[in-house]
């Protein structure tokens, strides 16, 4: 099966309407990265036979559960999940943060190839970076444990925004550890065509 069909397959099966010119950015995605991941460490899965369901459908599975405004995406590595997210939802705003500039360059290189006028970069340690904005949503994919990520980006969450944590399975015990003054709204489960691993969605607001 192509790319480009497992794509629309998996778009489908996940219930998503992406428009055509998004669907062919993202696979111009994949190619800049399989280009890039010949030469950088980039990301782990780096047979194109994987890249749709492990990249590009791991990302996209969150897109039901978030929200209009200004995201940002913590620990972005390679762009995943926040460049994904930029070209399904380009009425929304993205900044992408990682302290390892060769994946900021990457993804850096990537916005502007794909002229995503919805992102902005940023190469620094989240915990010291003074956005001069708060965003309407953070999330990270499997960026830290879950009171570690709430802690090091509570001071560029918006009075009345969330956090979404992408992880593999949720455990008890590092839930316990969040901070008394934010909640779990939810922990949702995720079923991303192609993917046999567990997925799931940690949802949090401060109270």
């Amino acid at each position: 099966m192509s790319q480009a069909k497992e794509l629309t397959l998996g778009i489908a099966q996940l219930g998503l309407s992406v428009a055509p010119e998004a669907q062919q950015k993202l696979l111009q995605y994949l190619e800049l990265l399989y280009k890039w991941n010949r030469v950088y460490n980039l990301t782990a899965i780096r047979q194109p036979e994987q890249m749709v369901s492990g990249h590009l459908l791991d990302s996209l599975a969150v897109v039901p559960h978030m929200w209009p405004g200004c995201w940002l995406d913590v620990g972005c590595g390679a762009g995943l999940p926040g460049l994904v997210l930029a070209m399904a939802c380009p009425q929304w705003t993205f900044t992408l943060i990682d302290s390892n500039s060769k994946k900021t360059s990457f993804v850096q290189q990537a916005k502007m190839e794909l002229e995503l006028n919805n992102v902005s970069v940023h190469c620094g340690r989240v915990e010291s970076w003074q956005a001069g904005v708060k965003f309407d949503g953070i999330i990270s994919r499997a960026f830290t444990n879950t009171a570690g990520f709430v802690g090091l980006t509570r001071h560029l969450l918006a009075q009345r925004g969330g956090w979404i944590a992408m992880k593999a399975a949720p455990k008890a015990a590092e839930l316990e550890q969040l901070p008394h003054d934010v909640s779990v709204i939810g922990v949702v489960p995720l079923e991303v065509p192609g993917v046999v691993a567990a997925r799931c969605l940690i949802m949090l607001k401060p109270t």
